[in-house]
C-alpha cells in the first residue's frame, strides 16, 4: 500500500470514503462510520533529551543535541500522546521520511 498523503486530508466529513477510494479499499459503512472519521494525531519520535533554560538560549544554527536514542534503536510512533508502536525510519519517495512499523504495543483498554 502505498504511503499515505497527509495533504489530502480536509474537514470533509466523507474524508475517509474518498481516502478508501483512491486506494482501492472498501469505504466504512454501518455503525462505526463516524468513529472512523475522528481524527487523530499521530506523533514519530526520534528521540528526547533534557536541558536547562540557559542551555537551550546558547544553541544555535548548526548545534546538535544528543538524543537518549542510539541509531540502531526503534522510533516510538504515539497516537494522542499514547504509544501504540514501535518502528524504523525509511526514507520514501521524493527524499521524504516514513517509519515502517515493526512493533505493534499492547496496552490495557483505559477508559478515563
Amino acid at each position: 500500500m502505498p504511503p499515505l498523503n497527509l495533504d489530502m486530508l480536509d474537514d470533509d466529513p466523507k474524508q475517509a470514503e474518498k481516502a478508501a477510494e483512491k486506494f482501492g479499499e472498501k469505504p466504512y459503512d454501518g455503525p462505526m462510520n463516524a468513529i472512523y472519521n475522528v481524527p487523530v494525531d499521530v506523533q514519530v519520535v526520534l528521540g528526547r533529551t533534557s536541558m536547562l533554560v540557559a542551555q537551550l538560549l546558547k544553541l544555535g544554527r548548526g548545534a546538535v543535541l544528543e538524543l537518549e536514542r542510539k541509531v540502531d534503536e526503534p522510533v516510538e510512533v504515539l497516537v494522542n500522546h499514547r504509544l501504540v508502536a514501535r518502528g524504523e525510519v525509511v526514507i520514501v519517495e521524493d527524499h521524504r521520511l516514513g517509519v515502517t512499523l515493526t512493533e505493534i504495543v499492547r496496552t490495557e483498554l483505559e477508559i478515563d
